[in-house]
């Protein structure tokens, strides 16, 4: 069984990677549902939190259904990360994490996020000055290296782990790298095999199908796999993972019915959660997903991302549980 400390996580974990305007609280209900072990929220400025801003605070939500859960903050002064610890430690989720892996122009420049790679003893001072400010578990997520120069990722994992992190998520990109190019997890098997880490190490980038999921646990040893990009707009990854995994089978896609339910029942939390422009604004990422591979969408979904009037918008969604239900070869 993997453990965070204390934290149960089954046999081999499937956790939710925390991402911006994403991983909030209507997205993560509909990731629990299929099967998610383990969830992190959007990452939250540290600033943000000891200043009482309004849009960090509102990211510490978080539901007993959800457990257990992860708050991620980021930061990269000394005293705003041990006070934001605290702040964290209120909220009560299992796992306090952090950001050291964000590759955005707007954190890295300020020496946060994946910035901190280029100054790798002050990530093990930061990581050791909040791990002594809580009693919660801490967990790091980070990449490979600032560059294919400085991949120092197996260092990394020895001297967090020393100063007491409980786990360690990596991505297998450099910052440099952004999210192009294919993810290397040679480095993330390495750390495995290695005898000094003993803590769970969890493998994230690229893993977009149950195939691939379990071709990766089985040829790098991970202790988990922490999907990102793969479940935006399409949670049932984490069930058709599962399920693969237990019985060698490949699950059917989830049917019009499942998605037009599913992508109205996160519109109405969205809307619930972040008010009517935002709940908006910030569900249009997920409807390519939702509809992928339906012939002939793209009109209908670009009636989605611009209009703005929920009650249309619920009316577009069935408009498409219509169009696709009658006629099942409209669907590749």
């Amino acid at each position: 069984m993997v453990k965070i400390d204390q934290v149960d996580l089954g046999a081999f974990p499937l956790l939710l990677a925390p991402m911006e305007d994403v991983s909030d609280p209507p997205f993560r209900a509909l990731c629990k549902e299929q099967g998610c072990d383990m969830m992190y929220t959007e990452f939250i400025s540290v600033e943000g939190l000891i200043r009482d801003a309004t849009k960090s605070v509102q990211k510490l939500d978080i539901y007993d259904y959800e457990r257990p859960i992860g708050i991620q903050i980021f930061g990269a002064e000394l005293d705003s990360m041990m006070r934001a610890a605290e702040i964290v430690e209120e909220a009560q989720p299992e796992v306090l994490d952090i950001n050291f892996g964000c590759p955005v122009k707007k954190v890295v420049s300020k020496m946060a996020g994946a910035g901190i790679l280029q100054d790798l003893d002050k990530m093990v001072k930061l990581t050791d000055a909040v791990v002594k400010s809580t009693s919660l578990p801490v967990t790091v997520k980070t990449r490979l290296g600032w560059d294919e120069n400085t991949k120092y990722i197996e260092e990394v994992a020895e001297r967090l782990q020393d100063v007491g992190i409980k786990a360690l998520s990596i991505h297998g990109r450099t910052r440099k790298q952004m999210y192009k190019g294919e993810a290397d997890w040679t480095l993330i098997g390495k750390i495995k095999e290695n005898p000094r880490v003993h803590i769970p190490i969890f493998g994230n980038g690229d893993i977009n199908s149950p195939q691939k999921a379990v071709e990766y646990k089985n040829r790098y040893g991970v202790d988990g796999i922490m999907i990102g990009r793969a479940s935006i707009g399409y949670p049932w990854i984490f069930r058709e993972i599962k399920h693969y995994m237990a019985t060698g089978e490949i699950l059917p896609p989830p049917s019009i019915d499942e998605r037009v339910d599913a992508a109205k029942r996160h519109l109405e939390f969205s809307l619930q959660w972040k008010g009517p422009k935002l709940g908006v604004v910030e569900m249009r990422r997920h409807y390519t997903n939702y509809f992928r591979g339906f012939r002939d969408i793209k009109p209908i979904r670009s009636k989605l991302v611009t209009e703005y009037d929920p009650a249309t918008i619920f009316d577009i969604l069935e408009y498409i549980r219509d169009k696709y239900s009658q006629n099942e070869l409209a669907q590749i």
